[in-house]
């Protein structure tokens, strides 16, 4: 849509333009959609039933809003997308520092152009988009970067005494006039200076130094927060809070299907990584099951949340491992594999933080336990329970064949960068690997057998009934007895076994 064909005063009040306040503006344009049927926050998964309501019924109240909530849940992009509930374009008096409205002007400038030219004073029209602030809260931010002070160069060019408004330098504040102004993660925010929002709040005006300059600003405010206890950089004092007039809890997806939407939206994978490297939904489940075993880990702070940005990084990896495989064996294309999704330790080590106990285990350590549990418990989604199955009585496990094969002294090793024709080769020449995923999977095609048939090999050594140990370049499988007089196993899959049942199974091969 083009701006407005209006350019003055006098041409706008023929118009029939009315002026609304940011908040009216935010309701009317809600109460539209809504009864449209449109979606109202695009690409926001997972809050249709918590927040988005929470946030529509805040609106349609004229509230300012804190959105509270761990890191990595949506919270800044939720603030950004009320823009899209503000008028495409409004007047503003051309020239203006504060966007003062032609029909009800604010500044000292904008009366003064106003009473000079009347109805030939100048129109411009401002889109939505320069109507949204955002400023990060740092210890370092100061009144006057917020609301404004006296400046002496603009008094000494206008030769003007300090007693006159127009030395005033307008802060971010007033300069979002008829805007939404954020403030992102509100506790970090000096104490000192939250209170200097007292006023803006409760009576719309703001005060700088000794003048008396009452400005009723009209501004939606949106706050983001971390809950009080997260970090000890500080809290929203008390006083401000009382005059925010909603606050609305978010939280992390519910579950495996929402994540993954946010993943896959998320996600940069670039267009020549998309022909080059062919995924499947099971990396998918891997990649947002590492994000649930973080937040129930007794290694993970939970009071420090695990963001959806751990997900989203970690998939990226995968993709640009499998992507460098293919680049190395000079192929045109790949298939992801397990070994991608565990080389992407660093996407989580930066992304979690950790207890006592965690740092005394390694940030390394942990991510790999994570992603050993997320293939643990996402197995038995596509095999049999190990523990299960040798506990049945006269029905010999499903998984015997293989144990068997390895209890002989053969060892496969899975290398990062093999090539698709040494990495088949390596798995095929397992006995009775293929049989059990076929059995199980008889529709998936080439790409996807070899792929489970890895999985198959990992979530064994979940379940201690082989042993899978960390290579330089990948992991090497083999017995489980044989490997406690060797190297340390990768990760850490929960042993249900006895200690003294591993040497009886020992000896029955």
């Amino acid at each position: 849509m083009t701006q407005p064909d209006i350019r003055t005063l006098g041409a706008l009040k023929k118009s029939g333009y009315q002026p609304r306040t940011v908040k009216q503006e935010l309701r009317d344009n809600l109460i539209q959609k809504l009864r449209n049927k449109e979606e109202v926050f695009p690409g926001i998964y997972g809050y249709d039933e918590t927040v988005i309501p929470d946030l529509q019924r805040a609106i349609l109240a004229g509230h300012h809003i804190n959105l509270l909530g761990l890191r990595g849940q949506a919270k800044t992009r939720i603030a950004r997308l009320l823009v899209n509930l503000l008028d495409e374009y409004v007047p503003v008096v051309a020239g203006s520092e504060l966007n003062d409205d032609p029909l009800q002007p604010l500044s000292v400038f904008a009366k003064n152009l106003i009473a000079e030219k009347g109805d030939e004073t100048p129109v411009t029209w401002l889109h939505r988009d320069e109507r949204y602030t955002e400023k990060l809260a740092t210890p370092d931010v100061s009144v006057a970067d917020l609301i404004g002070d006296a400046d002496p160069i603009k008094a000494a060019t206008l030769k003007l005494p300090y007693s006159d408004e127009r030395v005033i330098h307008f802060g971010l504040i007033p300069r979002a006039h008829r805007g939404i102004f954020v403030i992102n993660e509100l506790p970090d925010l000096q104490a000192r200076i939250q209170v200097s929002l007292f006023n803006i709040l409760q009576e719309g005006d703001i005060q700088i130094r000794g003048f008396k300059v009452r400005l009723p600003l009209d501004i939606q405010f949106v706050f983001t927060a971390n809950p009080e206890d997260y970090t000890n950089r500080g809290s929203i004092v008390t006083p401000l809070k009382d005059r925010i007039d909603a606050q609305i809890i978010t939280h992390y997806p519910k579950s495996i299907e929402i994540g993954k939407r946010i993943t896959k939206q998320e996600a940069r994978i670039k267009e020549e990584q998309k022909g080059m490297v062919t995924s499947n939904e099971i990396m998918h489940d891997l990649v947002e099951q590492v994000a649930v075993e973080a937040r129930g880990s007794e290694f993970v702070d939970a009071k420090s949340g695990v963001s959806a940005r751990l997900t989203i990084s970690a998939y990226e990896q995968v993709v640009a491992g499998a992507e460098r495989r293919a680049l190395i064996n000079g192929e045109k294309n790949t298939y992801v594999r397990v070994a991608d999704f565990i080389s992407a330790v660093p996407a989580i080590t930066g992304k979690v933080e950790l207890v006592y106990e965690g740092e005394q285990e390694g940030a390394g350590i942990v991510a790999e336990k994570l992603m050993g549990k997320a293939i643990r418990t996402l197995f038995l989604s596509y095999f049999p329970d190990p523990d299960k199955a040798k506990k049945l009585k006269g029905r010999p496990s499903p998984y015997k064949a293989v144990q068997e094969w390895f209890g002989t002294g053969h060892t496969v090793d899975i290398l990062h960068d093999a090539s698709t024709k040494d990495y088949r080769a390596a798995l095929d020449q397992v006995p009775g690997l293929r049989d059990i995923v076929t059995e199980l999977h008889p529709k998936e095609d080439k790409e996807t057998t070899y792929f489970l048939m890895e999985f198959l090999l990992h979530g064994l050594s979940e379940y201690s009934l082989i042993s899978r140990n960390r290579l330089t370049a990948g992991a090497q499988f083999k017995d489980l007895l044989s490997s406690m007089f060797t190297m340390p196993s990768f990760g850490e899959g929960d042993d249900d076994e006895d200690e003294d049942e591993r040497p009886q199974r020992g000896r029955r091969r």
